[in-house]
């Protein structure tokens, strides 16, 4: 009889119903030289948005601090999925949906984490067994309820529009709080291959574009909920304009989703330079691929804004309806916005003329455009020279 085989059940990469990676591509067997034991196991809830998502992946790195040998485990939304992909510090991505629910009601956790102050993701932490939960759960009426005193803030803070537009702390800070890891630095997580990379230089040349001259991405729209989140059109087509004049080596590049397909078109038909458009059908993980080859990029507060940052990319952001305090730029950009008593009132649309977005003017994103192309360019010579 052939004797049983040793089996890592705590290692890391012990995935259970088939081969690892390791014997994959090395042939080997347990324990070798790779075996990582987990001695904790942790569950972290956060599905809504895709940009919440991504950048709650800043808290990663300060809680492998804490849980040096956990083995994490994410649920989120199929579209965030991808988001999660290749992240060093994530072992299993759960798709929301039953085999999600059959997991959090048959395993058991050291820790649940869920940032969300909906009624599913907390059921979904209230379901899960474990010793600790911080963020937020489901009592027995159906009513969200925080689990901590910085739980408790963030969740008025989504009640109160008073107290959202008094807000000055981040949003990856408040999360912090949430989790006891205030004043631990962090930053986004979201690694590409170089085989992705690749693929995004190659589809950026495919449209015209020389990745040996400066690229500006302007990710113009703002998907179908949010319109008021996107600055005006005439204000790109005067923008361009006004920097192929003073730079007329700049390329500049259209980054948007299927919402942005007619706005894209309107706006090449109208601007006075070149707009060479990437696409607005392209998977998250390409676009972040084409964001990568981009030395900076034009956005609202939104996925792109997101994915710029984790990428570390020079960044101007536009903001009215939403919070320009919560969002972190991580020293890579500038926030640009007016001068109104009611910024941050996210709302989708608005009866001011002008609103918001109307008042911010050419000038101003001329002037912080400029700044931070300079920044990004002269970081380009330096990696060159290096």
């Amino acid at each position: 009889m052939i004797p049983l085989r040793e089996i890592a059940w705590d290692c890391r990469h012990f995935l259970g119903d088939r081969p690892c990676v390791w014997h994959k591509r090395e042939g080997a067997r347990c324990t070798c030289d790779h075996y990582d034991r987990v001695d904790e196991r942790l569950l972290i809830v956060k599905l809504d948005a895709m940009g919440d998502v991504l950048r709650s992946t800043a808290l990663l790195p300060p809680l492998a601090g804490v849980h040096p040998k956990a083995a994490i485990t994410w649920i989120t939304r199929r579209e965030s999925v991808p988001l999660l992909q290749r992240n060093p510090y994530v072992t299993e991505i759960l798709e929301l949906g039953p085999e999600a629910t059959i997991h959090v009601q048959t395993r058991t956790f050291d820790r649940v984490i869920n940032l969300d102050a909906s009624k599913i993701s907390s059921a979904l932490a209230t379901a899960a067994r474990s010793p600790r939960k911080d963020g937020f759960v489901l009592d027995q009426r159906g009513i969200v309820q925080p689990t901590n005193d910085a739980a408790r803030r963030w969740l008025e803070v989504g009640l109160f529009d008073d107290l959202k537009r008094q807000g000055r702390a981040t949003y990856q800070d408040r999360m912090a709080d949430m989790l006891d890891l205030s004043g631990c630095s962090h930053e986004y997580v979201l690694q590409l291959g170089d085989d992705e990379q690749t693929a995004g230089g190659r589809h950026l040349e495919s449209i015209g574009v020389d990745l040996e001259r400066p690229v500006i991405g302007l990710n113009t729209g703002a998907g179908g909920r949010w319109l008021l989140k996107q600055w005006r059109e005439d204000g790109y087509v005067e923008l361009v304009g006004r920097l192929s004049q003073t730079m007329p080596d700049l390329q500049f590049v259209l980054l948007g989703g299927p919402s942005e397909e007619e706005r894209h078109e309107r706006l090449k038909a109208k601007s006075p330079v070149r707009l060479l458009d990437a696409g607005c059908d392209n998977p998250v993980r390409h676009f972040a691929s084409i964001i990568e080859h981009c030395n900076l990029v034009v956005t609202g507060d939104t996925l792109a804004m997101h994915i710029a940052l984790a990428r570390k990319k020079r960044t101007v952001v536009v903001f009215g309806p939403t919070s320009a305090r919560e969002i972190e730029l991580y020293g890579l950009g500038e926030k640009v916005f007016p001068d109104m008593g009611c910024l941050s009132c996210y709302k989708t649309s608005c009866d001011f003329v002008p609103n918001c977005m109307d008042l911010i003017t050419t000038d101003m994103m001329e002037r912080a455009v400029t700044r931070q192309l300079e920044v990004a360019l002269a970081s380009r010579v330096t990696e060159t020279v290096a």
